[in-house]
């Protein structure tokens, strides 16, 4: 009995020594799985962190698009507000001085634009290829095209010294016999560059500077003796541009003065015919008696 006592401790002993053993590595493993899930932990805090940094950095960035726009449509709504304003005063103008839109469509619709004579063709060819850089001719529609940046310095309407030979031989080329005929279309264009503050002075916005140019180029043609009854002047501004503008609104290709020869048909009431010798008569004061009224000093 006490031998099978004895024999039993050394067992006892290993038993355990195995579940000691057993215990051990359990715990190990279980480690180790905590180790993990804390991993896959961090993973998942820095995956929301980033998607919530990536979320508020678009909202920033949405936020602004945001105010960029409404400034944009702010400044659309001036634009606007400031080409109603454009309109009205003109159409004001045009009641003013008796003249309609229809009327002014009807004595348009009465001209006829191009082809010219093969004389005053060739002649404009032949200006058009001495000044290059100056003038693009288009003979289909008996046009001339000058380049208001050659013509006129910046928000000016004074014709630079260095295309006064180019006008100066247009004048002789209407003056001939051949192109007596015609009709003298000038119609002044800009871009949609906004007027500074110095230029408005004399030019308050797009439309009257470029009206102004045609009425400088008109001028240049009477002196040099073009029948001012035979002219007539205008102004687009910048609403008729040849390419789009871009987006400060600085487009050379748009600035220019356009002429055009035409031919008047029908009963046109765009010319102005000679005074006969008895209306020049009665329409000159007697000198010897006294006028019913005094002269305006201005218009």
């Amino acid at each position: 009995m006490l031998a099978e006592i004895k024999s039993f401790f050394p067992s006892a002993r290993r038993s355990l020594a195995l579940l000691a053993l057993a215990a051990l590595v359990a715990g190990g493993t279980g480690g180790c799985a905590s180790i993990d899930e804390l991993d896959r932990s961090n993973d998942t805090a820095r995956g929301a962190l980033n998607a919530r940094l990536s979320a508020e950095k678009e909202r920033d960035e949405l936020r602004l698009a945001n105010e960029q726009l409404r400034g944009q449509l702010g400044r659309s709504e001036s634009g606007l507000s400031e080409l109603q304003a454009q309109n009205a005063a003109l159409r004001k103008a045009m009641n003013d001085s008796g003249m309609s839109l229809d009327d002014l469509q009807k004595k348009l619709a009465a001209l006829e634009f191009g082809p010219l004579d093969e004389k005053t063709d060739q002649a404009l060819q032949q200006l058009a290829a001495q000044y290059p850089d100056l003038i693009k001719y288009d003979s289909a529609r008996g046009m001339l095209r000058f380049a208001s940046d050659l013509t006129f310095d910046s928000g000016s309407a004074i014709v630079k010294d260095s295309a006064r030979s180019s006008i100066d031989a247009l004048g002789k080329i209407l003056t001939t016999s051949s192109a007596s005929g015609y009709e003298v279309h000038i119609a002044g264009h800009t871009d949609s560059q906004r007027i500074s503050s110095s230029t408005s002075k004399l030019h308050p916005t797009n439309v009257h500077l470029s009206c102004h140019r045609a009425i400088s180029v008109r001028e240049e043609l009477t002196k040099l003796g073009v029948a001012p009854t035979k002219i007539m002047a205008a102004g687009w501004g910048e609403f008729r541009p040849l390419v789009a503008n871009s987006s400060n609104g600085n487009t050379p290709q748009n600035r220019r003065v356009e002429i055009f020869l035409a031919r008047a048909t029908g009963d046109s009431s765009i010319s102005v015919s000679e005074p006969t010798e008895t209306a020049r008569i009665k329409s000159t004061p007697e000198r010897n008696t006294t006028p019913t009224r005094q002269p305006d000093i201005t218009k």
